[in-house]
């Protein structure tokens, strides 16, 4: 047990989707952005995988909140307390005083100065008190093992849960971007309003979320790798009678087909904006791939024939993000590019 107060680093990629805290280069929290509240206290009764179970399942003494929406903060004090509930989970040992905090936090490149703000605060209220904030697409090159120091052009496309970011990285500073909100929560809207409109059935946020993984596609035709239908269960609409619905991967694909097409369109006015020296370099290189929604089948392919330049999807594009903040966390006096 010490006596004395100490500094515990620690990055976080405060995403959407999934919050994901490492701490001396490892991974020590990944879970769900959801926070339960207490509806008549405001006070945090679950966060987490936890807080999720609750999640469409509430009674009306307890509301649960998915703070961040297209990957800035919704709901301030929603955030707050996730963000303390999360670093609470960090293993800190048996200590007489909180340690001081310092943070390297991911944020969407599109962020305003008003929703880096509320990053910042929120951060600082949930016991920051050296904080730094860093462009997820720079965090994602960073994560994804580009040098994104050197004198040529890479290029990062990170489709997360709230946005989509598109960033060409040369010396250390992003050249060009486009940061749009149509990523991996709009493919889950788009497939609850589908199975509603198609096959008159009711699905929650839930069941879409496990239908896009199961049977989510960027192409009707996946070949030998094509998923096995997958059973949706749920209320028929009109009589409110179980439904059960097989669902295959091409029907969601032409589903997709309008949000996808808008992340291209993005990836296109990003390549046009791009300097001819850095266009040739990213010809040669590819282009990478991060975020969870590089994992959408045959999207890579996809994005390969109609671009004409090769993609890449990263090693556990999950983590590159979280991976990057936390290479930054470890290089904060040499890294240029880090907001204070």
């Amino acid at each position: 047990m010490r006596l004395f107060s100490f500094t515990q680093e620690i990055a976080i990629d405060l995403g959407t989707a999934n919050t994901i805290i490492t701490s001396n280069g490892k991974i020590v929290v990944d879970e769900p952005s959801v926070v339960a509240l207490d509806r008549r206290t405001e006070k945090m009764i679950a966060v987490g995988e936890r807080a999720k179970l609750m999640y469409e399942k509430e009674n009306p003494y307890i509301r649960t909140v998915r703070p961040l929406k297209d990957g800035v903060i919704a709901d301030f004090n929603a955030c707050e307390q996730m963000m303390r509930g999360l670093i609470k989970k960090v293993n800190m040992g048996n200590r007489l005083f909180s340690p001081s905090l310092r943070m390297v936090i991911g944020v969407p490149s599109g962020s305003t100065e008003v929703e880096l703000r509320a990053v910042r605060d929120s951060a600082e209220h949930a016991g920051g008190r050296d904080v730094y904030l860093i462009f997820e697409p720079m965090a994602a090159a960073v994560g994804v093992g580009l040098d994104v120091e050197a004198p040529e052009g890479n290029m990062i496309v990170d489709i997360g849960g709230g946005s989509t970011e598109i960033a060409v990285i040369s010396l250390g500073g992003i050249v060009t971007n486009s940061s749009i909100r149509i990523a991996g929560d709009d493919l889950t809207a788009d497939i609850q309003e589908y199975m509603s409109r198609q096959h008159n059935v009711k699905v929650s946020e839930r069941m879409a979320e496990r239908i896009k993984i199961s049977v989510g596609s960027a192409l009707t035709d996946l070949g030998d790798e094509a998923p096995e239908d997958y059973i949706v269960h749920g209320p028929n609409r009109v009589t409110a009678l179980p439904t059960e619905v097989p669902v295959c991967y091409q029907e969601i694909a032409h589903c997709l087909e309008k949000s996808i097409a808008k992340i291209e369109t993005a990836i296109l006015n990003a390549l046009e904006n791009t300097p001819p020296e850095l266009y040739a370099d990213i010809v040669n290189n590819g282009i990478y791939l991060a975020g969870g929604g590089a994992l959408l089948r045959g999207l890579d392919k996809r994005l390969t024939d109609k671009i004409n330049i090769p993609f890449h999807i990263a090693e556990d594009p999950l983590h590159s993000v979280a991976r990057g903040t936390g290479i930054a966390l470890k290089n904060v006096n040499r890294f240029s590019f880090l907001m204070r």
